[in-house]
């Protein structure tokens, strides 16, 4: 970021205290990532402890929401950023409640694992495709923090682009969660963490994929929400100069 002029002189602190918000958000991006890929792998194994954890660090993930909010909060009363500085914060805002959703998927997901725990657990093929269905969300996650943490709209871009990869994964096993159920009644109430457990995957999806849009926005100047991805490439593809990068919203 360039230095700022604030009364005749260039001011580090601010460059600091958004470089510091940013590191937050890449903190809590961090323990999400974490927290999803625990309890992915705690529903597939059965593992009760590290489900257990995954629940009990939710506070965590709580608690970054706020005090990152709180800072926003602060430099937006103090500094008045504008252009985009203050696409920096709106865009910061918007991801932790994505990020504080995801962790909310998370937890979710390690209380279904404890149930499964308990009781019968459903055939292996089912965990096999839940995994890497799982696997693909974690991936696109990860990469939608690294393509905030650059700012780097053409990145954001390629991350929406995974998420009709994870739509489909999704329908197809939900497809087969209705054939085993149908196939033998007792298995509903097995499958039925399972398909809740995948749908909470599918969302975690969604969730990435609006702060790949928040990204964009921040870089390019432009709302991309409830569009197409051809429109999206389009506006990422402009040169700079022929978007709104400039304007302060």
């Amino acid at each position: 970021m360039e230095n700022r002029r604030i009364g005749g002189h260039y001011s580090h602190r601010y460059d600091a205290e958004l470089e510091e918000v940013v590191n937050r958000v890449l903190a809590m991006g961090g323990l999400v990532e974490s927290q999803l890929s625990n309890a992915l792998q705690a529903f597939i194994d059965g593992d009760s402890p590290v489900a257990q954890e995954v629940t009990e660090n939710d506070t965590r993930v709580n608690t970054f929401e706020v005090t990152i909010d709180e800072r926003c909060v602060e430099i937006l009363a103090r500094r008045q950023p504008a252009a985009m500085d203050l696409r920096l914060i709106v865009a910061v805002i918007k991801t932790i409640t994505d990020l504080e959703r995801i962790g909310d998927l998370a937890a979710s997901i390690a209380r279904m694992a404890l149930r499964q725990a308990q009781g019968d657990r459903p055939r292996k093929q089912t965990f096999r495709d839940i995994e890497t269905m799982g696997n693909r969300v974690i991936k696109m996650l990860g990469d939608a923090l690294d393509a905030f943490a650059r700012m780097d709209a053409a990145a954001a871009v390629t991350v929406v682009r995974q998420d009709f990869a994870i739509d489909s994964d999704h329908e197809a096993i939900m497809r087969q969660n209705v054939t085993y159920m149908m196939e033998d009644p007792r298995n509903i109430s097995r499958m039925l963490d399972v398909t809740h457990a995948t749908r909470a995957l599918e969302r975690v999806g969604d969730h990435a994929r609006n702060m790949c849009e928040y990204t964009i926005y921040l870089v390019k100047g432009r709302d991309v929400r409830h569009i197409d991805l051809s429109e999206m490439e389009a506006i990422v593809e402009e040169k700079a100069g022929q978007g709104t990068e400039g304007t302060d919203l």
